[in-house]
Formats: C-alpha cells, structure tokens, sequence
C-alpha cells in the first residue's frame, strides 16, 4: 500500500512518453539524490543504531538503479548532465517540524512518499511504455519498459521500509504515526497538485 490520497492526472504518462529523455534524466538524478538522501540519514541519526543498517543497505539499492538509468541514457545516445530539479522534494519537506523528535519522523516519513509517488508515475510510464511496444510504435523501447517493470516493487519496497523504520525508533505511538503519515501524503499530493509542469519524474500536468 502506498498511502498515496491522490493519483497522478490521466494526461501524465503521454506526456512523460512526450518527454521521455528529459524524464529519464531526471531519474538518474534522482536514484541519485536517494542514494545520498540515505548516506545523509545515517550521518544526521547515527544515535539511532536501528536506522543504519537498512539505510546503508537502501543507498546500495539506489546507487544500483542509478548505474541502470546511466545505463540507459548512454543507449538512447543521451549524456548524463546537470539538470534543473524539480521543487517537488523541497516542497514536500517543507512539512517537516524543526524539532526531534518529530524532525526524524517527518522526514522519513516524507522519504516514504516520495518512494510512493516514484512507483506510481514508475507503474505509469511503464503502462505507456508496454502500451507502444504492444502498439509495433516505431519509436518503442523495449528495453526501457523492462527497466521500468523492474524497479516498481524496489520503490514499493523502499516506500514501505522507511515508514517501518520511523515506526521501528519507537518516538511515537502507532496511532501518532498513522496519523502523521497521514497528514504527510495529504500535503504531498497538495504538493503535485501545484506541480510547475516541467519534464520531471515528480512533475507535469
């Protein structure tokens, strides 16, 4: 379950297909931004022994899909440059509370939603994808759709191991938890409503 309260737009996986190479840089970066996310997190919270292990463990996972994304740019003749990111993360974090405990809570729970959102426009893109593969498109890519099917039960995965992980600390009971995460994915999909429309993974229509 991906506590997702709000669905990306019908119109979101033709655009994305309309901007496929731009979306697909922007994941690269952002397998790398989880990458570091994670390191981060272990830095910040070393107090908390049982965060290091999964965290360490996940950063591995992210750099690995990073290596496939570049992988993948590289075929379909695209470099690997420096892009503008989205505001969606920013923006999402911006609920966070500035105190602990809540400060760590927050901002796992936070890391949770943008693993869910990634798998839901993942499942979205793969959709179309498979949709133009099965379609004969000339422009169809195969291979990406692969990938595409490949990483949606890691981001599931990932999603659900940092809720487990905020609740495993033990700062908060499992009804505060619940209620936070709630609160949490009502502000995130406030977030996507408001998105800017540019070529990102996290944005567009």
């Amino acid at each position: 379950m991906l506590h997702l309260r709000s669905h990306s737009s019908p119109e979101w996986p033709g655009w994305a297909l309309a901007h496929l190479d731009e979306i697909l840089l922007d994941h690269a970066h952002c397998e790398k931004k989880a990458a570091s996310t994670a390191i981060n997190l272990i830095f910040r919270y070393t107090q908390h022994e049982s965060l290091m292990e999964p965290l360490s463990a996940l950063a591995r996972e992210e750099l690995e899909h990073f290596e496939l994304v570049l992988g993948h740019l590289r075929r379909r003749g695209r470099a690997f440059v420096r892009q503008q990111p989205s505001a969606y993360a920013s923006r999402l974090m911006e609920v966070c509370r500035k105190h602990e405990p809540g400060r760590v809570i927050d901002t796992l729970l936070c890391c949770s939603m943008i693993e869910a959102r990634s798998c839901e426009r993942m499942q979205r893109l793969h959709g179309a994808l498979a949709a133009r593969c099965d379609a004969g498109a000339e422009d169809a890519d195969p291979a990406l759709a692969l990938l595409y099917e490949s990483l949606l039960a890691s981001e599931a995965r990932h999603h659900a191991t940092y809720v487990d992980l905020a609740r495993g600390l033990q700062l908060v009971s499992e009804d505060e938890l619940r209620a936070r995460l709630h609160e949490i994915a009502e502000h995130e999909a406030s977030v996507v409503a408001r998105a800017s429309g540019e070529p990102r993974l996290h944005d567009g229509p």
